[in-house]
């Protein structure tokens, strides 16, 4: 996080003036350490005009009947727990001011799913759920919710996903050109700079090679 903290500042400080990065380091499946990290934010810092709710992660790939138990208590108390933890703490500040907007990142998952699925299917669900509550509960406060679900993207995801196996991981995207992580961070730059009386309440994007959870175009290369 430093070494992306030095490179941004060095990147866009030259190009936008005087930018500075304030790096955290903390769990969001603890709640404890999540309101420590929030408040032990400088004055200047205090105020959370956006929030990317982006930790999350895929463990295993078993029938649900096959599940490990530690799997899917990392998916659960990452993917919805931590999405909580996070939204609790700063959702007061942006009440108080009658203005903020909350990035959810969601998943193609979150709206069907597929073989091997089941439990992170299920965060992601809880994701659109807990996306969709935010937004009528936050209502009267003047404040915008974002879900942001993404197809198949080439990130640490699928090495997350298969506990370090580098090889079942890229054979997840063999055959495509799937989405990356700047095409994600270009979505959520263009729904937070929409004027102030406009709101994308979902965006559900996928590679062009990707139709839905079940169907992929890829091409096969032979010798």
């Amino acid at each position: 996080m430093e070494t992306l903290k030095r490179e941004l500042e060095g990147l866009y400080g030259t190009i936008e003036g005087d930018t500075v990065v304030h790096a955290l380091r903390f769990d969001v499946r603890d709640p404890n350490a999540v309101e420590h990290a929030i408040g032990s934010l400088p004055e200047e810092w205090s105020t959370i005009d956006v929030l990317v709710n982006n930790a999350g992660l895929a463990m295993g790939r078993d029938p649900i009947q096959d599940g490990k138990l530690e799997d899917w208590e990392a998916m659960l108390d990452t993917n919805v727990k931590g999405l909580l933890y996070v939204s609790r703490t700063v959702m007061p500040g942006m009440i108080a001011r009658s203005s903020g907007h909350i990035i959810n990142l969601g998943s193609t998952a979150g709206r069907e799913v597929y073989p091997q699925g089941n439990v992170y299917c299920a965060s992601k669900h809880a994701v659109d759920a807990l996306s969709k509550a935010m937004r009528l509960d936050l209502l009267p406060h003047g404040i915008k919710v974002t879900q942001v679900s993404p197809g198949l993207a080439e990130t640490e995801f699928s090495l997350v996903r298969f506990h370090g196996d580098a090889d079942k991981a890229k054979k997840v995207y063999e055959g495509m050109t799937p989405l990356n992580g700047d095409d994600i961070a270009q979505l959520i730059f263009f729904a937070v700079n929409q004027p102030a009386h406009v709101c994308i309440n979902n965006l559900e994007v996928t590679a062009t090679a990707q139709a839905n959870n079940y169907i992929t175009k890829r091409e096969v290369h032979k010798l």
